[in-house]
C-alpha cells in the first residue's frame, strides 16, 4: 500500500481525542465566496496534521469539515461537485427515511440549522480543559468578526470528563480501529489493521482497490466523509425502562449491560458476564480484547442484539464482510448530567454529539444505521 500522506490528513481523522477534554462545535455559513476562501486559508494554518498532531495553537486542536452546500458556496465548479457521491450531495435530511429518522426523529423536528442548506462549515475545537478551550474560542470569534461574509450560526459545547461517561452512564470511547500506516494502534489486539482506504480517500480499501474520489484529485485525496448528528438522549426514560424490567438495583445494571454489551464501567460482558469488573473496564490493554464468533457465537454472554455487537460484529458469522462496515466514531456528551437516582425528566437537553469518519458513507454509516442498528 502507498504510504499515507500524513501531512495532508487532518489529525482528528486518525487520532482519538485526549481524555478528559472539552470541545465545541461551531457551524459557519458562507455568504461571500472571497471571504469563504480566506477562511479556508486561515484554517489551513490552524488544523493539525496527522504527521504533526501537536496543536498549532498550542492549547486547542481544530478540525474542519465542509458540506456539499459549503463547497458550492466556495465556488467549486459544478463539474467537480458532480463527482461527489450521492449521500454526500443529498445530505442527511434528504436521506432521513432510509436512516430511520422518522416520526419524532424526522428532519422537521431537528434543531435548526442542522439539516438545512445553511450549514456550510463545521469547526471542531478540542482542548484538555474548559479553561484552555474558551480563550481559543474567543480568539476565533474575533477572527470571524474581522471576516465579514462568514457568519457563525450555531454552537454546541460538549466534552468528556475523566470518567469518560456518556449521559446514560456508560464509559465511552473504548473502541478504535487500527488503520494501516497511520501509526496509531487500535484498541483490539485481535483485529488486523484495516486498509487506510476505508477511512481516507485515495488509497486501497478492504476490497483491494482505490475508491472513486472527487475530482480533481487534489480536492478529494487525503480527505474523507463526516456524519455529524446531535442525538438527544432520554436518560430519565431509560432509567424508567430499566426499573420496569428489573427486580432490583443490581438487576437494573444487568439489563443495562445486556442492552449495551458492556457494564457501565466499560467492562465487556464477553469477559465478565456475571458481574461488573471496574478494574477491567478502565484497563485499555484488556477491555477491548475479545471476539464474538470464536468465544460466544450464540450470544449467551453478549446478546446478539446488544449495541456493541450490532455496531461491530467482529468475527461473528454474518452475511457479508464485516470489515468493510467499520467506522471511526468521535462522540462527545453534551448537557448537564441527570443526577443519580432521578427517574423523572427535568426538561434539560442532554445527549451525544455523534461524528462518524469514513471513506464510504453508503457502506459504512448508512449500512450500519439502516441494517444493523
Amino acid at each position: 500500500m502507498p504510504a499515507l500522506e500524513l501531512d495532508d490528513i487532518q489529525s482528528g481523522v486518525l487520532r482519538p481525542r485526549p481524555t478528559p477534554f472539552a470541545a465545541t462545535y461551531i457551524i459557519l455559513r458562507i455568504d461571500d465566496r472571497v471571504a469563504g476562501r480566506e477562511l479556508m486559508r486561515r484554517l489551513n494554518h490552524a488544523v493539525a496534521s496527522a504527521a504533526h498532531p501537536e496543536s498549532p495553537t498550542r492549547d486547542t486542536w481544530v478540525s474542519a469539515a465542509l458540506t456539499f452546500s459549503g463547497l458550492r458556496a466556495l465556488g467549486v465548479p459544478a463539474a467537480s461537485l458532480n463527482t461527489f457521491p450521492e449521500p454526500f450531495a443529498q445530505g442527511m435530511a434528504a436521506r432521513a427515511e432510509r436512516l430511520g429518522d422518522v416520526g419524532e426523529s424526522s428532519p422537521q423536528h431537528w434543531e435548526k440549522p442542522l439539516g438545512t442548506p445553511d450549514v456550510h462549515v463545521v469547526i471542531t475545537a478540542v482542548s484538555t480543559s474548559e479553561t484552555q478551550l474558551q480563550p481559543a474560542v474567543e480568539r476565533a470569534k474575533g477572527a470571524l468578526q474581522a471576516l465579514p461574509g462568514v457568519e457563525a450560526i450555531w454552537r454546541q459545547d460538549c466534552g468528556v470528563q475523566k470518567d469518560e461517561k456518556e449521559p446514560f452512564g456508560f464509559k465511552d470511547g473504548i473502541s478504535h480501529p487500527a488503520i494501516d500506516g497511520s501509526g496509531v494502534p487500535g484498541t483490539n489486539p485481535n483485529e488486523i489493521p484495516l486498509k487506510a482506504g476505508e477511512f481516507v480517500l485515495g488509497y486501497p480499501d478492504e476490497m483491494s482497490d482505490a475508491p472513486i474520489i472527487p475530482q480533481p484529485e487534489i480536492l478529494g485525496r487525503n480527505g474523507g466523509y463526516i456524519v455529524f448528528r446531535k442525538l438527544h438522549q432520554r436518560v430519565a426514560a431509560f432509567r424508567q425502562y430499566l426499573r420496569a424490567n428489573a427486580s432490583g438495583a443490581a438487576d437494573e445494571e444487568l439489563v443495562a449491560a445486556k442492552m449495551m454489551g458492556r457494564w457501565r464501567s466499560g467492562a465487556p460482558l464477553a469477559l465478565s458476564s456475571d458481574a461488573d469488573h471496574p478494574e477491567l473496564g478502565v484497563d485499555r490493554t484488556r477491555n477491548n480484547n475479545f471476539l464474538f464468533g470464536a468465544d460466544d457465537a450464540i450470544g449467551y454472554k453478549t446478546p446478539l442484539g446488544s449495541h456493541i455487537r450490532r455496531m461491530n460484529p467482529r468475527d461473528s458469522n454474518i452475511s457479508g464482510v464485516t470489515r468493510i462496515h467499520r467506522m471511526i466514531r468521535r462522540g462527545s456528551g453534551y448537557g448537564p448530567p441527570l443526577p443519580d437516582g432521578v427517574i423523572e425528566d427535568d426538561g434539560a437537553d442532554r445527549g451525544l454529539m455523534f461524528a462518524f469518519v469514513g471513506a464510504n458513507l453508503g457502506r459504512q454509516f448508512e449500512f450500519v444505521q439502516s441494517e444493523w442498528m
